[in-house]
């Protein structure tokens, strides 16, 4: 199968570029699940930019360079909140229905941000409204072809360009040929024990890239997001940074507000510094989590704002407009991906990324909460306008295709051992010792017939060593990075880190 660009992942990002690429050409959009399962789906709290009243893009600029601790790409911060208010009225004008007061778009605000620039829709479902509505504007466009429950195994790599990928689609693999490829495979989060990733959230894009030799850059920054729902049985389901932004408070078991030991913006502060914050709680408590506390608002409150999150936490039992939530954090944002310039480009010609999957720099070692879903938006054009000049080569014919080798651990083995090893707190011994099983694995990989299942196990083993290894490599605490045997930020590591195949960090 040929096309003139392969966007790989069907979430806000790919679906941006999509909608660019086909003034160009024919665009082939391929999901590993349905089309509708993303974390873009998943977003709840809102979108971040500059358009309320009070608010300016010097300010929105301010604060990500803030929450990123030294390791923001300042240009590529000023791209993303100068492009945002455009980004936001093209949603507007394709039929995104944000929340208003009466005429006037509604904001809210979230953790280390200094306005109310959280733009929401119906409450707590941004991202799905976003995903909505770029489908929507994608599939009426006749070059957007559409293909689901396709997993994509490896990137074709020829003299240097990349050309097209591989596709599995449950029985057999496929050749498909592009002019330019995107990756915009999403997030890692499945990589951990405790996560609120979707299941097809296994870094598969960082890992087929990291193959083809494309270079990595802050890999080891994890964002763990503070509050997951933390009951017997239930998924992590992420209850939103949108609910301490509308007054909810962090309780110990004694019932106590504790986020005021820790930091001047108590329940706003940094993802970062609360997840730590909860762990320390916990240990010193000895509760296996914290209450979210949101009863001092009204139940009809609650019920509107947050319908998605009241209806899920009742579901499980947990009526949150009368009683305080059990939460714990878990793995939520990678800041560190496929290496990027503005344009989307990565180091290999002929292959772009946008969205989670990539590291534009924007992040740094910390994402300001709510930039995730503009950073797709934004940069996903961006990816768009740059794939459409390009020309691409003339190729045909099988290159032939490496046995998929599947490492020889569970999946439940792989994610526990990432999560205690490489996790909110680590250390070299810690890493070390999750490395030294991670290649022991890897060293005993067996091949076969491909199925999903290994192929995402193989993507999750290769992510979780990348992790490590610049994990070891950064000696200093920073952002969402934080070792105990090395508790402060370096100045010699104020750089980002690069992993490219048999190179080592730098």
């Amino acid at each position: 199968m040929n096309c003139d660009f392969l966007v790989i992942g069907a979430g806000v990002a790919g679906l941006r570029a999509a909608i660019e690429l086909a003034k160009a050409g024919s665009v082939l959009v391929i999901a590993k699940d349905s089309l509708q399962e993303s974390s873009s789906e998943y977003a709840q709290g809102g979108i971040a930019v500059a358009l309320s009243d009070d608010d300016e893009v010097a300010l929105h600029e301010q604060d990500t360079l803030y929450a990123g601790d030294g390791l923001c790409d300042r240009q590529a911060v000023h791209t993303l909140v100068e492009e945002g208010p455009a980004a936001i009225q093209d949603l507007i004008d394709w039929g995104a229905e944000f929340d208003r007061d009466g005429l006037k778009l509604s904001f809210t605000r979230e953790g280390a941000h200094s306005r109310n620039r959280i733009l929401h829709a119906h409450g707590d479902s941004t991202g799905r409204e976003i995903a909505r509505t770029l489908y929507k504007k994608a599939s009426s466009l006749s070059n957007v072809k559409f293909e689901s429950y396709s997993a994509i195994t490896d990137l074709f790599v020829v003299n240097g360009r990349t050309v097209g990928a591989i596709a599995f689609d449950g029985s057999t693999l496929r050749p498909v040929f592009a002019r330019a490829v995107l990756l915009a495979t999403g997030g890692l989060g499945r990589v951990f024990k405790e996560t609120t990733n979707p299941d097809v959230a296994t870094g598969d894009g960082v890992a087929m890239a990291w193959r083809a030799g494309a270079r990595i850059s802050n890999i080891e920054f994890v964002q763990f997001h503070p509050t997951a729902l933390h009951v017997e049985g239930a998924p992590r389901f992420l209850l939103s940074e949108a609910l301490r932004g509308e007054g909810a408070v962090l309780r110990n078991n004694a019932d106590e507000a504790f986020m005021e030991r820790y930091h001047e913006l108590k329940d706003l502060a940094p993802r970062d510094v609360v997840s730590r914050s909860i762990v320390a709680e916990m240990e010193r408590t000895g509760s296996p989590h914290v209450w979210l506390d949101l009863t001092s608002r009204d139940a009809g409150f609650i019920q509107g704002r947050f319908p998605r999150i009241y209806e899920t936490c009742l579901a499980y039992g947990v009526d949150i407009s009368k009683v305080a939530a059990p939460v714990h954090p878990a793995a939520h944002y990678a800041m560190g991906g496929v290496w990027t310039d503005l344009e989307g480009r990565a180091s290999i010609p002929g292959l772009y990324a946008a969205g989670e999957v990539a590291c534009t720099g924007v992040h740094g070692a910390n994402r300001l909460a709510s930039n995730s879903l503009l950073e797709g938006v934004v940069f996903g054009a961006r990816a768009g306008r740059s794939m459409a000049t390009e020309e691409g080569v003339s190729f045909t014919g099988n290159q032939g295709w490496s046995r998929i080798l599947v490492p020889r651990c569970s999946e439940r083995e792989l994610r526990e051992l990432t999560w205690e090893q490489c996790g909110i707190s680590r250390t070299r011994a810690g890493m070390q010792a999750a490395l030294e099983k991670l290649q022991e694995w890897s060293a005993e990989a067996a091949g076969g017939r491909p199925t999903l299942t290994g192929i995402e196990l193989r993507n999750l083993c290769e992510v979780a060593t990348l992790i490590a290894q610049c994990g070891l490599w950064r000696e200093e605490s920073r952002g969402a990075h934080y070792r105990t045997d090395f508790p402060e930020k370096r100045e010699e590591f104020r750089r980002a880190s690069l992993a490219q195949l048999n190179v080592a960090a730098a």
